[in-house]
């Protein structure tokens, strides 16, 4: 570090904004409210107000999210709302918020909840008469290399279709922009024109005051202590001041959420844990900076730098975070910890090499705060599974200030209405399960997850923390035979099995947004699921078992499911599970197993959710159980032609069409072993069969199916092959095609609803409706044209489809198809809007007759489009094309 810099550091220290109410209700009639003074209740002079006995909600956390949360209710039309804060209203990490608001956010509904945030924040002042600092100044994301540069490119896409501003800039305009930055290693940038700075503190104090004017009572100095729960209700809140009954309860304490969660009365697991943050504070410099100077994000160098009162804040996140907390330290106020600056000191360097000027600037402060990060990088809301009116709203990942406005919106129509205006599933707390709790797992995950928010995150990236959590059986034997592992849901699944010989640090270590090195390897899996046979450990799947002493079990489904349960014994059923909107809550197969018992089989990340979804419609029956199951099967699916001959071999049965017809279950021998479901489904459209092996004879039954197997050429294959299979059949996925507000209409399933069963099933009204009046979107296959597999950038997901040069849509899945030897994306478009902005109703005219395009990092390739798949036809081009490969795939 520059001499200058380290004697500069030793000068008086900065004051940061800190929120200092004056005595109660002053602010409020000084800016002419006719709030009551009762209404609120901080700051340092004032005594905290009575305790109320009851409230309808209880919001625990003064911070900014909270302070939304309470907002956005009382909008709604909430009334007996207490807002509690342990300490002073956002005394927090609010109070030492960098105060960046950017819509450059990984995943699109966070884009969003940034978007409203900044909107918000922008009027705030005029709502509320507070000054909360805003200054629109624009953002720059920086590249330096090839690979950052396509990122944003990809990310400019995904703004644009939600109508947010930016361009993608050549190295001179950033220059332009921006006096300070060097620009000699640049290759290009992405502008964000809307992007602001705000005081985060005076947002928090705007959003209480106008909370408060819409009646929300804000106590501070009131710590909570547990929350109460009866027969799985919140019930009460326990302060130390006294208990407060309540319908529901909020948790937004921040870095506390966890402690809280483990301290009540019903333990609820809320995944996160604090780190440091450093950031640094210059005097104002020789030429100050003007206030709307654009803020810089230069996540190559891993930092950021805003103006700051004539002069910067620059901070980062760094390669060895330091987590704090594990043990639950608790601070009611979070001071300015102490400064580290051999551990800033990359920071500081990347800094002076991106703006070498401030070589002479004085320093402030280097601040350390505290933020709190969450295992995948994402917030956590939503009501927790196990206790009804028990919401979450937390880990904010250093982002705190740019969601709280969204996210908050989101959070209190959720309590409002029963779900959010948006799909907000990536967020939901759901997402993760108790699994996730363990504070050793939680510490070493997000030691890897604050370098991860500005690290390259190319496709298909996994985490390399907390791994090898939940195992199959069969995990150490896949993996002497090659297997490479992703992880979902904390358990671990094969993507592909790398051959003999090749170089697995490479493959490993392969990260790209084009042709990716395991390419062939996969293609090599698919064409054995075509040709012979090929065994994928399927294990992670979600598995219930639903029984009841009579026919309550059915009734139950009957009622959850589209399709219909009340089939013969060993029939198989895809169904999904409806909200009362008709969108997918889940998409399952059901197994009826006997007359009152039903095997149910999710999606991985579905065990909470489906679990959750599924109690929540339970009557209260002692001869109704539901039995979580997962952990007792192994599931192996056997894929290909050949699978009938294996399976055949080993049981002695028949297992042609004819004895074991398509969707169908038998308990089976396979081998020694006895108990063996055996299903006719394989997830992909191709022949085979799924077994669902009791744990204990898993490692005998796959030994013989390889055994039997190798006669007829099998071999293992993992979820890449699986992915490219079923994205070919057009095969639609619940967590990334399907979602809550999703239909069965708008995707084709027309044929899983059955609208004359006796029983009247949730959505049904909503179907019928949209079946009156025609849908507005529709799911889609797209086959790329004129795209070269080995030069051009790949579709991975989320990329703008434009039908005669209007935007129509997006995808949602993609893959390379080695049978048509093409990309094939698939996604929702719509026509559209109508007069006055209604919904256009689609025909299939308007799919079939259209020029599409698929957007990939701003290049647009033209693409068929198509309500059915393509295989048939281009099987028959190939075969006239060469005589190779894939001989026999037509008919399959």
């Amino acid at each position: 570090m520059c001499s200058c810099v380290r004697s500069s550091r030793a000068l008086s220290p900065v004051l940061l904004p800190r929120l200092m109410l004056p005595p109660t209700g002053y602010r409020l009639a000084a800016r002419g409210l006719s709030t009551s003074p009762h209404c609120l209740a901080v700051g340092a002079d004032t005594q905290p107000l009575p305790l109320p006995g009851q409230a309808r909600v209880v919001i625990c956390g003064g911070g900014i999210v909270g302070s939304s949360v309470a907002f956005h209710l009382a909008k709604l039309g909430w009334t007996d709302i207490v807002l509690l804060e342990q300490g002073r209203l956002g005394a927090g990490t609010t109070r030492l918020c960098a105060g960046i608001v950017s819509v450059a956010k990984p995943i699109s509904i966070e884009c969003q909840m940034a978007n409203y945030s900044n909107n918000l924040y922008k009027h705030l002042e005029e709502e509320t008469g507070v000054k909360t600092g805003y200054v629109k100044t624009g953002s720059l994301c920086l590249a330096q290399n090839q690979d950052r540069f396509l990122s944003l490119k990809r990310l400019a896409s995904r703004l644009k279709v939600m109508g947010i501003s930016c361009n993608i800039i050549k190295p001179k305009e950033v220059a332009k922009l921006h006096p300070l930055v060097n620009i000699h290693d640049l290759v290009g940038a992405l502008h964000l024109p809307a992007d602001s700075v705000v005081s985060s503190p005076d947002v928090n104090h705007a959003l209480a005051v106008a909370a408060a004017g819409h009646g929300v009572q804000i106590l501070d100095r009131t710590t909570v202590q547990q929350v109460l729960v009866e027969k799985g209700q919140v019930t009460a809140v326990q302060t130390d001041r006294g208990s407060i009954e309540c319908e529901y309860f909020v948790n937004c304490a921040g870095q506390w959420a966890y402690e809280l969660g483990q301290a009540s009365e019903a333990k609820v697991s809320i995944p996160l844990h604090g780190c440091e943050h450093f950031y640094l504070l210059t005097k104002p410099l020789q030429e100050p900076l003007s206030p709307g100077t654009p803020v810089v994000i230069d996540m190559d160098g891993r930092i950021y730098a805003r103006p700051w009162q004539g002069g910067l804040l620059s901070g980062g996140f760094e390669k060895n975070p330091k987590p704090i907390f594990t043990e639950g330290r608790n601070q009611l106020e979070i001071q300015n910890m102490q400064e580290d600056w051999d551990h800033f000191e990359p920071m500081l360097s990347a800094l002076l090499r991106r703006m070498p000027s401030l070589e002479s600037a004085e320093i402030h402060q280097l601040v350390n705060c505290p933020e709190s990060f969450t295992p995948d990088m994402r917030c956590l809301m939503g009501e927790m599974p196990a206790v009804s009116g028990y919401y979450v709203l937390a880990g904010m990942n250093s982002s705190g200030l740019a969601f709280a406005g969204g996210a908050g919106k989101y959070l209190a129509e959720w309590m409002t209405y029963g779900y959010p205006t948006a799909n907000v599933w990536p967020l939901d707390i759901k997402r993760f399960g108790n699994l996730q709790s363990s504070r050793t797992f939680l510490r070493h995950r997000v030691m890897e997850v604050m370098p991860l928010l500005y690290e390259l995150k190319v496709p298909r990236w996994d985490f390399q923390t907390g791994r090898q959590l939940r195992t199959s059986p069969l995990y150490d034997r896949l993996d002497t035979q090659g297997a490479r592992w992703m992880e979902k849901h904390g358990f671990e699944r094969p993507k592909y099995f790398v051959p003999h010989g090749k170089d697995l640090l490479s493959l490993d270590q392969s990260k790209t947004f084009y042709k990716p090195d395991w390419f062939d390897i996969v293609g090599a899996e698919v064409k054995c699921c075509k040709e012979a046979v090929c065994v994928i450990d399927m294990s992670s799947f979600t598995k219930f078992e639903l029984t009841s002493m009579n026919s309550q079990a059915l009734d139950l489904l009957q009622h959850l499911c589209a399709n219909d349960l009340d089939v013969p014994v060993g029939h198989i059923v895809h169904t999904g599970m409806l909200n009362e909107r008709g969108g997918y809550e889940n998409d399952c197969s059901v197994v009826r197993i006997s007359k009152n018992n039903f095997f149910i089989v999710s999606p991985t990340d579905q065990q909470v959710h489906c679990w959750s979804w599924i109690k929540k419609h339970m009557p209260s029956d002692p001869h109704l159980h539901l039995e979580d199951v997962s952990w007792k099967y192994t599931a192996l699916n056997l894929i290909g032609p050949r699978a009938m001959d294996v399976l055949a071999e080993l049981s002695y049965v028949s297992m042609t069409p004819d004895h074991f017809p398509s969707m169908f279950c038998k308990e089976m021998s396979v081998g020694y072993a006895n108990g063996i479901r055996v299903m006719s489904m394989t997830h992909t459209g191709e022949p085979g069969f799924m077994l669902y092996i009791p744990i204990e004879y898993a490692l005998h039954v796959y030994n013989e199916v390889m055994s039997v197997g190798q006669k007829y050429g099998i071999r293992n294959a993992g979820y890449y092959a699986l992915r490219s299979l079923r994205i070919e059949k057009f095969f639609a996925f619940w967590g990334q095609d399907l979602d809550a507000f999703t239909t069965p209409l708008q995707c084709g399933r027309e044929f899983r609803v059955k609208f004359d069963k006796d029983t009247d099933f949730l959505g049904r009204e909503a179907l019928l409706q949209q079946r009156q009046d025609g849908v507005s979107r529709r799911f889609v296959m797209l086959v790329l044209e004129d795209h070269d597999t080995e030069l051009d950038l790949w579709p991975w997901w989320g990329e703008p489809i434009y039908r005669n040069g209007l935007l129509a849509g997006t995808t949602t899945s993609s893959a390379y198809s080695y049978t048509l030897e093409r990309h094939v994306c698939l996604g929702f478009v719509s026509p559209p809007p109508g007069p006055e902005g209604l919904p256009t109703p689609i025909t299939p005219d308007f799919i079939n007759r259209g020029d599409y395009e698929v957007d990939i990092a701003g290049q647009r390739y033209p693409a068929k489009a198509k309500l059915y798949p393509f295989s048939s036809l281009f099987t028959q081009q190939k075969r006239r094309k060469e005589d190779m490969e894939f001989s026999n795939l037509q008919g399959k």
